[in-house]
């Protein structure tokens, strides 16, 4: 035996080494790190070591905060040299300004400069066309190495080099990897390894959505400009030249995100190595550093590094413990940006191992929102390469990219598609966005894009009449056995349902945030169907997974593949479906949250009386293979009644004027049921539940923040998330979601907010762009308060 550890860490570079120190933080001394060669011998030693905390999200970007405050700290060698990032479009500058507004919440200083500040923070940029930039005055460099040394020695030194993982079992509740230099037993196991995690998960039986991508920079001889400096220039980016710089001595290190990079096959042993250059590829990023850096475009060319670096499908790493297995995390996929997230997320990795999650909810980093979808190279490599070669490119509000789809199509969407859809992306699913009348697709911009007023058209008619969506992408689970409700019970803070009824409820994490939000349904006695968003399917899953109990009595089978689901919905709705059914749906004898088993045109359903438009609804859920025939009668029968498609657009902004919650935007981990207006879905009488004792004892010292409904005085522009919400000027909270309202015609935004300032009436500011805009809290929801439409 090698070693007996608590926790067994694969991988010695800096993510790795990050983590052993945040366990040694927290106390936890009896961990090993097993590295197959020398720390750092993988990409963390060829990294440039840039450190931004310029980042579109809030719980990101105080991650990255807490990374540089650290190293500020651990490494003697961490440059605050400052950073700038230039805007040549009016559409750059909105961005900037966005981020700005999310930054300043968590005290990270970030300012937008013209030209003339720009010119003299970095005199060698030619700033002819710069409208703006973004000036971050903390943002810097550190050296890899030595960083990844500060770690290792802040933590006591417990690595093992030179000691690959052959194997990896598990038995008798624990874990042994086996390596050349005898057993390791560990209770849990983190996969670090980088670029090679994939081949340590494969060990364990898993797969991970990690490619390796080559990624280039280049070094300077001395600069005659650069060796003048009296002080370090700041780091620059110029996005739309699609490059980064930093000053590398008295010459540049120059870093192009350049279109058409090439997946590297990962090999055993390629440690402290580079690949060979590919200058070709480069040049028209090349090209535009020379113009906008004129030194560097005379200068000469001491050093090329081509070193590959493992992403993901979004670009942002896999994170948290690896469903299917117990006790197995992993921490690696940070493409090129493993420097600056290696602290904070090695902070938030421990805590997971540690008190079994984060203290910030990290669903952005969850290995847990890709499903086997995301893993086969035909979907993976073309993904990861739009991701790499977008780097800088503006990330606009509800855009959707086209690499590597499309992958999963249910029956419609041929249909959908010919009737003017426009499809969006979620977890593998093509699902319809809205409904292009003349043939127009997305054109995005910061502001509200050109769908808007195509799903005011689909928001009216679903309120006017009657609409359909399709709705298949939703996460299905069928949960059965003699201890199905005793195990469902457990995990749910509302009561489950009798037979024939339907529940809302969410799952709580022990400490009381929301883990998940589901509808259950009592289709048998000891038979439950559970429904969640699309983009948890495996989160939720591998949520419950986890909790099984080890008597078999209780069966968890994910059933989303197995059935469509097309909602109707609209005070027309029964009108519609009437006629298909041999049984009455009044509702008297259909009533809201009932769910019944329909034949509707021949089709086997079950129909839930649920609505998540605020209107009268039904959702049809029915096997996959009826999907075609089921539509098709639908729309025959609708059509005298003015039968709409709509897409997931209208239903947001539907939504949104009922102040309903969508987990992973206004509802998360981060709060709990009762910071989150859910109150009346928490049964404390029912007996225990995971996060009851939490939220006692929250109820007995009162909510000091609960989520608010604000109207925003806006005209072409609507709160998305992030924006700071200013008392007199001062910030108070942010947007967790907003959009505009179609048919109450006012921009929505839910924000978390004190609960002095959450009541009706108060006058508030909300950030938009970078310019505050009137706002008012107002009561929830804004449309239909009495549920009058809904419950008809």
């Amino acid at each position: 035996m090698l070693a007996d550890a608590r926790v067994a860490i694969v991988g010695g570079g800096v993510a790795g080494c990050s983590l052993l120190y945040h366990l040694a933080l927290a106390g936890w001394e009896d961990v090993v790190l097993l590295e197959e060669d020398e720390l750092t011998s993988g990409s963390t030693w060829h990294a440039a070591g840039l450190c931004t905390q310029f980042n579109p999200s809030y719980n990101l970007t105080g991650l990255l905060r807490y990374s540089v405050e650290l190293y500020k700290t651990l490494a003697a060698d961490y440059r605050e040299c400052g950073s700038v990032r230039l805007a040549t479009t009016k559409d750059r500058v909105d961005e900037f300004r966005h981020r700005a507004a999310t930054a300043e919440l968590l005290d990270v200083p970030v300012e937008i400069i013209g030209p003339e500040r720009l010119r003299e923070l970095h005199p060698l940029v030619d700033v002819d066309d710069v409208l703006a930039a973004a000036y971050l005055p903390t943002d810097g460099h550190v050296d890899p190495s030595s960083l990844t040394r500060a770690f290792v020695d802040g933590a006591g030194d417990r690595t093992f080099r030179h000691t690959p993982v052959t194997g990896i079992e598990r038995s008798e509740g624990a874990w042994t990897l086996t390596t050349p230099k005898g057993d390791v037993r560990a209770g849990t196991v983190v996969n670090a390894a980088g670029q090679w995690a994939p081949n340590v998960a494969r060990l364990a039986g898993v797969d991970l959505p990690l490619v390796s991508l080559e990624h280039h920079y280049l070094v300077t001889d001395a600069i005659a400009e650069v060796r003048g400096l009296q002080r370090e220039l700041p780091v620059l980016r110029d996005p739309d030249g699609s490059f980064y710089v930093r000053q590398e001595g008295a010459g540049l290190l120059v870093g192009p995100f350049e279109r058409g990079t090439i997946p590297w096959e990962v090999e055993d042993g390629f440690h402290a190595r580079l690949l060979p250059p590919s200058l070709d590829r480069l040049e028209d990023c090349l090209a535009a550093a020379a113009a906008r850096l004129p030194a560097f475009g005379s200068a000469g060319i001491k050093n090329v590094v081509n070193g590959p670096d493992a992403y993901t499908p979004d670009g942002r790493c896999l994170m948290g413990p690896v469903p299917g297995l117990r006790d197995f995390h992993v921490l690696a996929g940070f493409s090129i940006f493993g420097i600056v997230f290696a602290g904070g997320a090695g902070r938030y990795a421990a805590e997971w191992i540690v008190d079994g999650q984060p203290s910030d909810n990290m669903w952005e980093l969850d290995v847990r929102r890709f499903g086997e979808y995301a893993r086969p190279a035909s979907f993976l490599v073309p993904r990861a390469i739009d991701v790499y070669a977008r780097e800088y490119a503006i990330h606009y509000p509800d855009e959707e990219r086209d690499a590597g789809r499309p992958l999963k199509q249910d029956a419609l969407y041929d249909v959908l598609s010919e009737r003017g859809a426009v499809m969006g992306f979620r977890f593998g699913w093509e699902r319809p966005l809205w409904f292009s009348r003349n043939g127009a697709h997305d054109e995005y911009s910061m502001r509200r894009g050109n769908w808007h007023e195509a799903v005011g058209e689909e928001c009216r008619a679903v309120r006017s009449a009657v609409g359909v969506l399709d709705q298949t992408s939703f996460a299905k689970y069928r949960v059965s056995g003699p201890g199905a409700e005793e195990f469902l019970d457990r995990l749910c803070a509302n009561r489950l349902p009798e037979l024939g009824r339907i529940a809302l409820t969410q799952m709580c994490r022990p400490g009381g945030g929301i883990e998940c939000d589901v509808t259950i349904t009592r289709v048998e006695p000891e038979r439950f169907y559970l429904v969640s968003a699309a983009a948890t399917e495996l989160h939720d899953y591998a949520w419950l997974e986890w909790r099984l109990p080890d008597d078999d009595s209780v069966e968890l089978r994910n059933d989303t593949e197995r059935y469509g689901v097309l909602t109707l919905a609209g005070p027309r709705a029964r009108e519609l479906l009437q006629p298909l059914v041999e049984e009455e749906i009044s509702r008297d004898a259909f009533p809201f949250f009932r769910a019944r088993h329909l034949e509707v045109a021949g089709v086997s359903t079950l129909t839930l009386r649920v609505s998540y438009v605020g209107e009268l609804g039904f959702e049809l859920h029915h096997p996959i293979e009826d999907q075609w025939m089921l539509y098709q009668r639908l729309r025959e029968a609708g059509e005298p009644l003015g039968l709409v498609d709509f897409g997931y657009r209208a239903l947001d902004s539907l939504r949104l004027e009922k102040a309903y919650r969508l987990w992973g935007a206004d509802m998360s981990a981060d709060w709990t049921p009762l910071e989150a207006g859910l109150d009346r879905f928490v049964a404390f009488d029912k007996g225990d539940f995971v996060g009851r004792d939490a939220l006692l004892r929250q109820r007995a010292e009162g909510v000091r923040r609960t989520l608010a409904c604000l109207t925003v005085e806006t005209e072409d522009t609507d709160p998305h998330g992030n924006e700071p919400v200013r008392a007199e000027g001062t910030p108070i909270g942010y947007v967790a979601a907003g959009g505009y309202g179609h048919v109450v015609e006012r921009s929505i935004a839910l924000a978390y907010l004190p609960v002095e300032h959450a009541e009706p009436g108060t006058h508030l500011t909300v950030d938009i762009l970078g310019e505050p805009r009137p706002a008012v809290v107002v009561p929830q929801p804004i449309y239909d308060p009495e549920n009058l439409r809904l419950l008809s």
